[in-house]
């Protein structure tokens, strides 16, 4: 059941009071899973209002541009806002297990160090200093294509997508979408609405499936359904550096 009550505590006391037990079995069943009410309606709002504050973005991306869909998005520069730093910090411990175990049943590599700030020197030192955090900003008619956020070699395989705007009150449409491609099978798609201050676990690239000869690889996607009408705002956290 999702928690839609005003958070007390501070940002790691509320991603901590997240059922990980939980999330971990649906996320493995799904691909994605939403957390408890992680930001309070005024930090979601005044994350959003970072966004006409040029200076504390790396890029701008007009996706309508590069036919990623349409609307727009900024990735921070390594300065981040105090929450969203917070943020990061302390959902890496709970989903590094995660990662860990999906690498071990896929039999690849388990590169990632207990320390997120490790992690982001390794990545660092493979040529991936980037900062890929990304505030996003979609209007009626926008909408983004289904891709994967893989910037380098180095990736995390799980990311978190946090709603900042209010559904149906500030925006309609605009569901966050993943797609699935299941082995020797048709692929699987779901569609969530992001409450505001909520976050959604979701899958970086591909994820463990049991199968008959023990577990496969099943990439997926991510994209967002046109937003009807209103504006809808998003931070996306991920947890490797780009190119």
């Amino acid at each position: 059941m999702i928690d839609t009550t005003h958070p007390a505590g501070n940002v790691r006391d509320r991603v901590d009071a997240t059922d990980w037990a939980a999330l971990t079995d649906e996320i493995a069943a799904h691909g994605s899973a939403p957390t408890r009410r992680l930001l309070t309606p005024a930090q979601c709002q005044e994350i959003a209002a970072l966004y006409d504050e040029t200076e504390r973005f790396r890029s701008t991306v007009d996706m309508a541009r590069h036919r990623f869909g349409s609307g727009q998005y900024r990735y921070f520069t390594h300065d981040l806002p105090a929450v969203v730093r917070e943020l990061r910090e302390a959902l890496y411990p709970h989903l590094l297990p995660i990662a860990r175990d999906w690498s071990a049943k896929l039999g690849t590599s388990a590169p990632w160090p207990d320390e997120l700030t490790e992690w982001i020197a390794m990545c660092h030192g493979a040529g991936q200093s980037k900062s890929a955090q990304i505030l996003l900003r979609y209007g009626a008619g926008d909408w983004n294509a289904l891709h994967r956020d893989v910037f380098g070699e180095l990736l995390f395989p799980l990311q978190v997508v946090i709603g900042l705007d209010v559904p149906g009150t500030d925006y309609t449409g605009g569901e966050f979408l993943t797609t699935e491609q299941r082995p020797r099978a048709q692929s699987r798609g779901s569609a969530t609405t992001l409450l505001q201050g909520h976050g959604l676990v979701f899958t970086t690239r591909d994820r463990p499936v049991a199968s008959g000869r023990g577990w496969s690889t099943a990439p997926m996607r991510h994209g967002v359904s046109t937003v009807r009408s209103g504006r809808r705002r998003t931070l996306g956290l991920v947890f490797h550096d780009a190119e």
